[in-house]
Protein backbone atom coordinates (compact mmCIF):
# COMPACT_ATOMS: atom_id res chain seq x y z
CA UNK A 1 0.00 0.00 0.00
CA UNK A 2 1.42 3.34 -1.13
CA UNK A 3 1.16 5.95 1.54
CA UNK A 4 -0.29 9.34 0.22
CA UNK A 5 1.78 12.56 -0.16
CA UNK A 6 -0.30 14.53 0.97
CA UNK A 7 -0.98 15.30 4.81
CA UNK A 8 -4.13 13.45 6.33
CA UNK A 9 -6.60 16.83 6.77
CA UNK A 10 -8.66 17.37 9.82
CA UNK A 11 -11.40 18.49 7.70
CA UNK A 12 -12.23 15.81 5.80
CA UNK A 13 -13.41 13.62 8.51
CA UNK A 14 -17.51 14.34 10.03
CA UNK A 15 -17.28 14.82 13.17
CA UNK A 16 -21.03 15.92 15.31
CA UNK A 17 -19.76 19.99 15.62
CA UNK A 18 -19.74 19.60 11.85
CA UNK A 19 -23.40 18.74 11.60
CA UNK A 20 -24.22 20.92 14.42
CA UNK A 21 -22.56 23.81 12.16
CA UNK A 22 -24.23 22.80 9.12
CA UNK A 23 -27.61 22.58 10.90
CA UNK A 24 -27.29 26.58 12.60
CA UNK A 25 -25.97 27.86 9.10
CA UNK A 26 -29.06 26.72 7.47
CA UNK A 27 -31.72 27.45 10.29
CA UNK A 28 -30.06 31.41 10.22
CA UNK A 29 -30.74 31.35 6.25
CA UNK A 30 -34.40 29.94 6.65
CA UNK A 31 -34.94 32.66 9.41
CA UNK A 32 -33.40 35.26 7.40
CA UNK A 33 -35.26 34.80 4.48
CA UNK A 34 -38.53 35.05 6.41
CA UNK A 35 -37.87 38.55 7.24
CA UNK A 36 -37.14 39.54 3.59
CA UNK A 37 -40.30 39.31 2.15
CA UNK A 38 -41.53 41.50 -0.59
CA UNK A 39 -44.18 43.54 0.83
CA UNK A 40 -47.41 43.43 -0.08
CA UNK A 41 -49.01 43.95 -3.75
CA UNK A 42 -50.99 47.04 -3.80
CA UNK A 43 -51.99 47.10 -7.37
CA UNK A 44 -55.61 48.61 -7.23
CA UNK A 45 -58.08 48.23 -10.78
CA UNK A 46 -59.62 51.46 -11.49
CA UNK A 47 -62.75 51.10 -13.41
CA UNK A 48 -63.19 53.12 -16.45
CA UNK A 49 -65.04 56.61 -16.34
CA UNK A 50 -68.79 56.18 -16.31
CA UNK A 51 -68.80 52.30 -14.82
CA UNK A 52 -70.07 50.82 -12.01
CA UNK A 53 -67.77 48.67 -9.85
CA UNK A 54 -69.10 45.31 -8.14
CA UNK A 55 -69.33 45.47 -5.03
CA UNK A 56 -67.25 43.55 -2.67
CA UNK A 57 -66.72 39.47 -2.84
CA UNK A 58 -69.56 38.38 -0.50
CA UNK A 59 -70.75 34.79 0.71
CA UNK A 60 -73.88 33.42 -0.55
CA UNK A 61 -76.44 33.56 2.10
CA UNK A 62 -76.18 30.16 4.67
CA UNK A 63 -79.81 28.70 4.85
CA UNK A 64 -79.09 27.67 7.85
CA UNK A 65 -79.33 31.08 9.26
CA UNK A 66 -82.91 31.58 7.83
CA UNK A 67 -85.80 31.34 9.96
CA UNK A 68 -88.11 29.76 6.59
CA UNK A 69 -92.20 30.90 6.36
CA UNK A 70 -92.73 26.82 7.48
CA UNK A 71 -95.32 25.76 9.70
CA UNK A 72 -93.29 22.09 10.68
CA UNK A 73 -95.57 21.83 14.13
CA UNK A 74 -93.05 19.35 16.35
CA UNK A 75 -90.62 18.36 13.20
CA UNK A 76 -87.64 20.51 12.13
CA UNK A 77 -87.01 22.16 8.44
CA UNK A 78 -84.90 20.26 6.64
CA UNK A 79 -83.08 22.19 3.60
CA UNK A 80 -82.55 19.25 1.11
CA UNK A 81 -80.80 21.04 -1.42
CA UNK A 82 -79.16 24.69 -2.17
CA UNK A 83 -77.55 26.66 -4.83
CA UNK A 84 -76.35 30.02 -5.22
CA UNK A 85 -75.91 32.71 -7.85
CA UNK A 86 -76.27 36.29 -9.04
CA UNK A 87 -80.06 36.37 -9.68
CA UNK A 88 -80.48 39.93 -10.25
CA UNK A 89 -77.13 41.52 -11.73
CA UNK A 90 -76.00 43.82 -8.59
CA UNK A 91 -72.84 41.85 -8.18
CA UNK A 92 -73.51 39.65 -4.36
CA UNK A 93 -74.82 36.01 -4.55
CA UNK A 94 -78.18 34.99 -3.76
CA UNK A 95 -79.10 31.51 -2.44
CA UNK A 96 -81.94 29.04 -3.67
CA UNK A 97 -83.22 26.74 -1.10
CA UNK A 98 -85.42 23.76 -1.48
CA UNK A 99 -87.27 23.45 1.95
CA UNK A 100 -89.42 20.93 3.80
CA UNK A 101 -90.43 19.58 6.88
CA UNK A 102 -88.41 16.80 8.26
CA UNK A 103 -92.18 13.74 7.85
CA UNK A 104 -91.75 10.23 8.69
CA UNK A 105 -93.87 8.96 6.56
CA UNK A 106 -94.71 10.16 2.76
CA UNK A 107 -93.08 12.87 0.40
CA UNK A 108 -93.81 16.11 2.28
CA UNK A 109 -94.27 18.82 -0.25
CA UNK A 110 -91.31 21.34 -1.00
CA UNK A 111 -90.74 25.09 -0.54
CA UNK A 112 -88.55 26.63 -3.11
CA UNK A 113 -87.09 30.13 -1.85
CA UNK A 114 -84.88 32.59 -2.40
CA UNK A 115 -82.55 35.03 -0.18
CA UNK A 116 -80.75 37.08 -0.12
CA UNK A 117 -78.69 39.45 2.89
CA UNK A 118 -78.70 43.65 2.27
CA UNK A 119 -75.58 45.35 2.40
CA UNK A 120 -74.20 45.19 5.39
CA UNK A 121 -76.86 42.82 7.12
CA UNK A 122 -75.19 39.89 9.35
CA UNK A 123 -78.62 37.53 8.88
CA UNK A 124 -79.70 36.28 5.25
CA UNK A 125 -83.21 36.64 4.47
CA UNK A 126 -86.07 34.99 2.56
CA UNK A 127 -87.02 37.77 -0.22
CA UNK A 128 -89.06 35.69 -2.66
CA UNK A 129 -91.61 32.09 -2.19
CA UNK A 130 -91.12 30.54 -6.02
CA UNK A 131 -92.89 27.24 -4.53
CA UNK A 132 -94.89 26.99 -2.09
CA UNK A 133 -95.16 24.08 0.22
CA UNK A 134 -99.05 24.60 -0.19
CA UNK A 135 -99.23 23.38 -3.89
CA UNK A 136 -98.17 20.23 -2.81
CA UNK A 137 -95.74 19.73 -5.04
CA UNK A 138 -91.65 18.47 -4.65
CA UNK A 139 -88.77 20.61 -6.21
CA UNK A 140 -86.48 18.33 -8.46
CA UNK A 141 -83.44 19.31 -9.92
CA UNK A 142 -82.85 22.43 -9.64
CA UNK A 143 -80.32 24.98 -10.78
CA UNK A 144 -79.11 28.37 -11.10
CA UNK A 145 -77.38 29.29 -14.66
CA UNK A 146 -76.97 32.86 -16.27
CA UNK A 147 -78.96 34.33 -13.53
CA UNK A 148 -82.25 32.17 -14.31
CA UNK A 149 -83.61 29.52 -11.74
CA UNK A 150 -84.93 26.16 -13.69
CA UNK A 151 -86.20 23.18 -11.61
CA UNK A 152 -88.33 20.14 -12.55
CA UNK A 153 -91.72 20.40 -10.07
CA UNK A 154 -93.79 16.89 -9.47
CA UNK A 155 -96.93 16.89 -8.74
CA UNK A 156 -100.26 14.82 -8.80
CA UNK A 157 -102.68 14.69 -11.62
CA UNK A 158 -105.64 13.73 -9.59
CA UNK A 159 -106.85 13.43 -5.69
CA UNK A 160 -106.41 9.62 -6.41
CA UNK A 161 -103.05 9.46 -7.24
CA UNK A 162 -101.22 8.22 -3.71
CA UNK A 163 -99.01 10.94 -2.39
CA UNK A 164 -95.69 8.63 -2.33
CA UNK A 165 -95.81 8.79 -5.76
CA UNK A 166 -95.75 11.91 -7.82
CA UNK A 167 -97.12 11.41 -11.54
CA UNK A 168 -96.46 14.79 -13.11
CA UNK A 169 -93.35 16.55 -14.23
CA UNK A 170 -93.27 20.00 -14.81
CA UNK A 171 -90.12 22.04 -16.13
CA UNK A 172 -90.37 25.95 -15.33
CA UNK A 173 -88.12 28.64 -14.98
CA UNK A 174 -87.52 31.82 -13.09
CA UNK A 175 -85.75 35.06 -14.35
CA UNK A 176 -85.67 38.51 -13.02
CA UNK A 177 -87.43 41.25 -14.76
CA UNK A 178 -88.00 44.68 -13.17
CA UNK A 179 -87.89 43.51 -9.84
CA UNK A 180 -89.66 40.46 -9.98
CA UNK A 181 -88.99 36.62 -10.46
CA UNK A 182 -91.19 35.74 -13.17
CA UNK A 183 -92.09 32.31 -14.41
CA UNK A 184 -92.09 30.64 -17.59
CA UNK A 185 -92.82 26.67 -18.77
CA UNK A 186 -90.43 26.25 -21.54
CA UNK A 187 -93.09 24.37 -24.82
CA UNK A 188 -93.97 20.93 -23.96
CA UNK A 189 -92.41 20.71 -20.56
CA UNK A 190 -95.11 18.78 -18.73
CA UNK A 191 -95.54 15.42 -18.79
CA UNK A 192 -97.83 12.42 -16.69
Amino acid sequence: MQSSAVPELAHTHTRPIHWVATATALAGVVALSSLMQPKAATAVQTPAPGTKSAPAHTAPPDPAAVEFPLECGPVDVVVKKHVAGDLDGDGRPETVAAVHCDASMGTPPDGLYVLTRAAGADTPRVVATLVDPEDRTNVDDFAVRDGDITAALLGYSSTDVPRCCPDVRTSVKWSWDNGAFVQSEPSGARSV
